[in-house]
């Protein structure tokens, strides 16, 4: 598919009528969310067999591949402007290290340590962009039951927890960068603004995380070359922790304001409560359940257009 096919260009500039979060854009965090966790849950089955660099790369290569075919990144890098391809270049980076310490993290530290971790930059960012009492009181409710959720486990050894908070670094450059190309440079030109719509400029970050990560991972992830079931998996991983869970993310990004995206994180655990219920059939215990209501109370309280 061409790059001059792609969705419309969407600033994060809400309505003034609108009050709560749109559901189109509640809807892409929820599904975003659910595949967050459901590709760690794959490449944990493969760390038997592959590196966990070697893992990150499969991942990062896979979804690269998917998106060249898809979006064509080298027709959107060429037309974009200087700031835009710095923004792109930089993602790109970025995208590479986190997964990287993400699966180095996973590999000696329990996901419940690094979910933990990696929630504090997230509240971070959320803190830094309330603008009302309205949100502070959402933030808080959020944040409690984020705590109810994931019980704030620490464990695992120190090279993990040195792992963990790189990944957390990382992805709070994800969210800021990913951010700024869901909404677009207001410098670009406009035929370029016309043609690139922020899952085409993501298409470039990903070929570039790629190409990246490959000096470090693919003699790592050599062994999957020689077992199809292993490449497969690998590929898998890509599909369920990058390509689906990124174009997802690009559609929320490009309809909320940063602040309001870092919140609607909150989700990210009671997704993967659902996900425990529905495939393992693990019934929540009261505190998961008071979790899950303190973090659909700040939902429905939080309203994106007094967030920036």
């Amino acid at each position: 598919m061409s790059s001059s096919v792609s969705e419309p260009v969407i600033t994060s500039v809400l309505p003034q009528k609108q009050r709560g979060v749109a559901p189109s854009a509640l809807g892409a965090v929820l599904l975003g969310a659910t595949f967050h966790y459901l590709g760690p849950s794959f490449a944990v089955l493969l760390f038997a067999h592959v590196d966990a660099v070697g893992v990150a790369w499969l991942r990062l290569a896979s979804a690269a591949v998917v998106f060249a075919v898809w979006r064509r990144p080298w027709t959107v890098l060429r037309e974009a402007g200087p700031a835009e391809r710095r923004t792109m270049l930089a993602l790109g980076v970025v995208l590479a290290a986190m997964n990287a310490a993400f699966y180095l993290a996973l590999d000696r530290a329990p996901l419940a340590t690094v979910a933990s971790i990696e929630f504090l930059g997230v509240v971070a960012l959320a803190a830094y962009g309330v603008r009302s009492r309205r949100n502070v009181t959402a933030l808080a409710l959020s944040c409690a039951g984020i705590a109810l959720l994931t019980e704030v486990q620490i464990a695992g050894s120190a090279a993990g927890l040195a792992w963990a908070a790189a990944n957390c670094l990382g992805f709070v450059l994800y969210v800021v960068l990913g951010h700024r190309i869901a909404t677009g440079d207001p410098e670009s030109p406009a035929r370029t603004a016309a043609r690139a719509g922020g899952v085409d400029r993501l298409s470039v970050a990903v070929v570039v995380s790629a190409v990246v990560a490959t000096p470090f991972g693919v003699a790592q992830a050599a062994p999957a070359f020689a077992h199809p079931p292993w490449l497969l998996w690998g590929i898998g991983v890509g599909v369920c922790s990058t390509v689906i869970p990124y174009v997802a993310d690009q559609w929320a990004m490009a309809r909320l304001p940063r602040a309001s995206y870092a919140l609607m994180l909150a989700l990210l655990p009671v997704t993967a409560t659902v996900c425990g219920v529905v495939v393992l059939g693990q019934v929540p215990a009261r505190q998961e359940l008071v979790g899950i209501g303190l973090v659909g109370a700040a939902v429905a309280l939080h309203r994106p257009r007094e967030a920036s």
